[in-house]
């Protein structure tokens, strides 16, 4: 007997973000996977991935809110890390097999004189371990193979760098840093300053740009949720856009906007911000979402339109 027809359950349009909560052990796509499921939402997408290792801020996109992921992906981060001094292992973290052992002779005042060189922009090399792909392939394929590959060097931004807790081996430090910058590669390169080697064992992301782990919501929480408690989670579209300068149009070059048109700065009420900045949010005159549009020529020029049933 053929198993009886289970019929399917409709998907949802749902536009807003989600400030997940990741847990340890998953990565970022089955999170994502699980909370699309929740919310029974058509489309979502992941504003950048946290290693199955790390926990914390992982803001979830769904609907119209994918459009302007990019801009997270691009956005300073600040982690809250932990690092064990005197192991360096094959991955730079806890995964990693141990590749050498060194006696800890450094003290709290050695590692908090040995932070600040790292403040500011800095070279990084990346680590085999990482997704970075070398002649198509990710890097970690090859060190999985027992090979490693020439990487060169690449410029990031430590903004912050702050020591929360030093119970030697072990040090917690806070780090807000540019996109691209490796935290494990960072705990060894801190390590190798002290003479002892270290490995990360903990990373918990706590900020992505302006968003912050204050309002964020584990899955445990959403699993057990009601619909509604699940929808009220949600955050509005524009939250992804807080940074940017706004401006607001008036009823005619609402349409024009939303046609794709340019329209002239001249003829607009803006900022002197607005009209510097790469990117501005944009609203009707009620309020309404309506893009993100690129100042400059002396237009304002669309660049992503919000689509609701009111376009």
């Amino acid at each position: 007997m053929t198993a009886p027809h289970r019929p399917r359950v409709p998907r949802r349009a749902l536009d807003g973000v989600l400030l997940l909560d990741k847990p340890l052990g998953l990565s970022s796509n089955d999170a994502l996977i699980r909370a699309k499921r929740l919310y029974l939402a058509k489309k979502a997408g992941h504003t950048g991935t946290l290693d199955p290792l790390a926990t914390g801020l992982l803001p979830l996109c769904f609907g119209e809110a994918t459009k302007f992921s990019q801009d997270l992906l691009e956005a300073d981060k600040t982690y809250e890390a932990t690092m064990r001094l005197g192991i360096r292992t094959t991955t730079g973290d806890a995964e990693g097999e141990a590749l050498d052992i060194r006696a800890v002779d450094c003290d709290e005042l050695a590692v908090r004189a040995a932070l600040p060189r790292f403040i500011g922009e800095i070279v990084q090399i990346p680590p085999m371990y990482s997704a970075l792909k070398r002649d198509g392939k990710p890097l970690y394929e090859y060190a999985r193979a027992g090979k490693t590959v020439e990487r060169e060097g690449r410029y990031v931004t430590i903004h912050a760098l702050e020591l929360i807790a030093c119970a030697l081996p072990e040090v917690t430090f806070r780090v807000t840093c540019s996109k691209g910058t490796y935290v494990r590669t960072l705990a060894e390169d801190i390590g190798e300053a002290l003479g002892c080697g270290a490995h990360l064992i903990a990373l918990r992301r706590t900020g992505v740009g302006a968003l912050t782990l204050e309002h964020s919501v584990t899955l445990d929480a959403l699993s057990e949720a009601t619909q509604a408690e699940r929808d009220a989670w949600l955050r509005p579209v524009d939250a992804l856009l807080s940074t940017f300068p706004l401006v607001r149009l008036n009823d005619d070059d609402t349409r024009r906007f939303l046609h794709g048109q340019r329209l002239k700065l001249s003829s607009l009420t803006i900022g002197a911000d607005a009209v510097r900045a790469p990117r501005v949010r944009v609203y009707s005159a009620q309020g309404r979402l309506l893009g993100v549009a690129k100042p400059g020529e002396g237009v304002l020029a669309p660049e992503r339109l919000v689509v609701t049933t009111e376009n």
